[in-house]
């Protein structure tokens, strides 16, 4: 029976990372399309104290930064153990790669908002889901 290899926590870690980081800001380019955008945050235009889109924005880009993190982290440990099937991981591969072409897609598109409204709007997802990316990650391979 061949014995299990292991990756450094660390080489996990930062993977998740990044695929969380990813998912987050491709779920913030396609938010902002369909008008989930943080950019509401800065407007001066709105009377209310928040739009409720800027709100879900936060709320979703944070949930998909936190699970994709924790997915993937636990993703790559299955794998390297090689509990996951070679067409599961193409499987996968494809869904990333098609999701960010689609955020990619509609981030080259014409935007209503401000370029510095969306400079800061991009920072702050890249931000949150950078945190949130790291906080699933850990708690994945705490529990692995």
């Amino acid at each position: 029976m061949p014995e299990t290899t292991h990756f450094p926590r660390y080489l996990i870690l930062g993977g998740a990372m990044i695929s969380g980081v990813l998912l987050a800001l491709a779920v913030h380019m396609l938010g902002a399309r369909y008008g989930l955008d943080l950019g509401g945050l800065w407007r001066s235009d709105t009377r209310e104290f928040m739009p409720a889109g800027a709100a879900i924005a936060w709320w979703l880009i944070a949930t998909v930064g936190f699970s994709g993190g924790y997915f993937t982290a636990n993703l790559m440990h299955s794998a390297v153990s090689g509990q996951i099937p070679q067409r599961m991981r193409y499987f996968l591969v494809v869904l990333g790669v098609l999701i960010l072409a689609g955020a990619g897609q509609a981030a080259a598109a014409p935007s209503a908002i401000s370029t510095v409204s969306a400079v800061l709007a991009g920072l702050a997802a890249l931000c949150l889901g950078a945190a949130m990316a790291f906080c699933g990650a850990y708690f994945a391979l705490r529990k692995a």
